[in-house]
């Protein structure tokens, strides 16, 4: 008889090969459960969080853009209209939606990117009037701001 894998006694079958002793049998079954219970639970994959728990948050500085641009195309096309809650991002897919707080004072808004920018370094989202002014960015120009995906 000799050992095999794990130490268990193997004895030659009369038509040749291995096979396991009886006494080992048991442990064998064991050992082949257990490799095949972990196969099967490593295979599940880890648990998805909702979109909202699993963004990125990217924080730096926000500035608006207002009135003099009312009308003109944006990125997306549209036409750029500062009495609604959109807003310049330079890589997110047009149509996402994200979700802005002012750090200064807490204020929030959502909004939708819809047009590429800001074009000044070192600024990450340009806001419409009424984004900035929802937040309480009107009267600085800037502010630090924390932006996270909302969702589509």
């Amino acid at each position: 008889m000799r050992r095999g894998f794990a130490g268990h006694l193997l004895r030659i079958r009369p038509g040749g090969g291995w096979l396991v002793h009886p006494r080992e049998r048991n442990s064998t079954r064991t050992g082949i459960a257990l490799i095949c219970a972990l196969l099967i639970a490593g295979c599940a994959g880890p648990q998805r969080a909702s979109r909202d728990e699993t963004s990125p948050a990217e924080s730096g500085i926000a500035s608006y853009y207002g009135e003099q641009f009312r009308g003109r195309a944006t990125a997306s096309g549209e036409k750029y209209d500062p009495d609604k809650l959109t807003a310049a991002h330079p890589s997110l897919p047009m149509g996402t939606r994200v979700r802005v707080t002012n750090l200064k004072n807490g204020r929030s808004v959502v909004v939708r990117i819809n047009d590429r920018g800001p074009y000044k370094g070192g600024r990450i989202i340009d806001l419409s009037t009424r984004a900035a002014n929802e937040i309480g960015l009107l009267a600085d120009g800037i502010t630090k701001v924390v932006v996270q995906v909302v969702g589509k």
